[in-house]
């Protein structure tokens, strides 16, 4: 058989046990344990068992993963997404979208502590909605502003997908880090810009101003530890002092103390974050072993190699190609979560965009098209039919119609599409912290 219907039929197979609700990681370990077997047989499939189950979970850069995500539970449970609403309710009341606005910003926020894009959704959600719906926003701009914000957390460092980009890559996560800095600032300005856009378009889907609220120092005080966090751990990270796994080390215990202080954690609480903790790790790791398997018995077929001189035979523009990447990144991401769609298309894509002549040093190559491929991947997010963010607020959100929610986004759409076009043609956004830091 040639190496075409193989792989057809690997992800043939991925693709019906997908259908049939399999969770992706078992359908990516069955489709790949059956292409590996009739390509190399039983003995084979069971010795590569043996050794890359250990090889990966035994990865010193993967223990980065669980603390991030142990350091955003805590900070959940710690009601630190209220003080942040709270907060940016104060600063941004004076504005017709004023609280939509304070969404966004609370998202950013948060995502800067959590990494999770569904997880920043989700807790957001469920502190602002009540507020929105309470002051007259429709279900439609209240939901798709929750949604988009919830992709800063993916967008603004820590960010689990950046992390395993980075082991996919063998990239330094702190230059990755810093290089998703400016452009999730500029995601996040964009979508403020789409909210003062919008509400002044359509103002029957937001009331005017609700008056101009008082900014007190209690709810300052609430956010300065959290915020004391962040800078003691990213300002390691980039100076050199922490390494990313030290620095989340530091991360957690240091958000573990300030709940502490705030008696804001118990015991049933913070045994919720164990617990929450031990399941999204799980989860992420059987991913890893899933892709794994997938990734090799796409490799016995030798299409990937195929693949990438056919592409870089076609005599396209270097821009052209990463572009035309992006673009299957997108179709993807609708119908695909992003840690499967970057488990199973990097180790077949970097390969192509780091033999491209872009004029960067390969470093930067990686780096740059590290960034593009998280921006797609917050784009995925979004869009239907799958649109995980918006799946998941929608469903929070009881008198909402799912088809509202996804109109609400479409403003948020048009400004990443944007995003994208200015990142493709100005690299520099993504690099210039890099270079500066390091």
């Amino acid at each position: 058989m040639t190496p075409l219907p193989f792989v057809a039929l690997i992800f043939g197979t991925m693709l019906v046990l997908m259908a049939l609700r399999i969770p992706i990681a078992i359908a990516m370990f069955g489709a790949g344990s059956l292409g590996y077997v009739l390509q190399a047989g039983w003995s084979p499939l069971a010795h590569f068992l043996n050794n890359q189950a250990f090889a990966r979970f035994a990865s010193y850069d993967l223990s980065v993963i669980p603390l991030f995500l142990l350091m955003g539970h805590l900070a959940a449970q710690s009601g630190i997404s209220k003080a942040l609403f709270e907060l940016a309710s104060s600063l941004m009341a004076r504005f017709r979208g004023g609280l939509a606005m304070a969404a966004v910003l609370a998202s950013a926020a948060f995502g800067s502590i959590c990494g999770s894009s569904v997880a920043t959704a989700a807790t957001i959600t469920s502190v602002a909605l009540p507020e929105l719906r309470r002051h007259g926003y429709s279900g439609t701009l209240a939901t798709g502003t929750l949604a988009a914000g919830g992709t800063l957390g993916i967008l603004i460092p820590p960010s689990v997908p950046l992390i395993i980009y980075a082991i996919l890559a063998e990239q330094n996560i702190a230059k990755l880090f810093a290089a998703a800095v400016v452009p999730g600032i500029v995601a996040m300005l964009g979508y403020l810009g789409a909210l003062a856009v919008f509400v002044r378009l359509y103002p029957q889907h937001a009331p005017a101003q609700i008056g101009q609220t008082k900014l007190h120092w209690r709810e300052l005080g609430a956010v300065t530890p959290i915020l004391g966090i962040f800078l003691l751990i990213f300002g390691s990270i980039y100076s050199g002092i922490f390494t990313p796994t030290e620095g989340a080390a530091v991360g957690v215990a240091g958000t573990l103390i300030v709940t502490l202080m705030q008696r804001a954690m118990n015991t049933t609480k913070l045994m919720r974050c164990f617990y929450a903790t031990a399941q999204g790790s799980a989860m992420l790791f059987l991913i890893f072993l899933g892709a794994d398997l997938m990734n090799a018995a796409l490799a016995l077929t030798q299409l990937p190699n195929q693949l990438a001189g056919i592409v870089l035979g076609w005599g396209l523009p270097a821009m052209g190609v990463v572009v035309c990447i992006l673009l299957f990144y997108m179709v993807l991401g609708s119908i695909m979560d992003e840690l499967s769609m970057l488990l199973l298309t990097i180790p077949i894509f970097f390969p192509i965009v780091n033999g491209l002549e872009l004029g960067m040093s390969p470093e930067q190559v990686a780096i740059w098209f590290g960034i593009l491929v998280l921006m797609t991947v917050g784009f995925g997010m979004l869009a239907p039919p799958v649109g995980l963010n918006v799946y998941v607020v929608n469903q929070m959100a009881k008198d909402v119609r799912l088809s509202d929610s996804y109109r609400g986004v479409v403003p948020f759409l048009i400004t990443d599409a944007i995003r994208m076009v200015l990142l493709l043609s100005f690299p520099g956004l993504s690099l210039w912290l890099v270079g500066f830091v390091h």
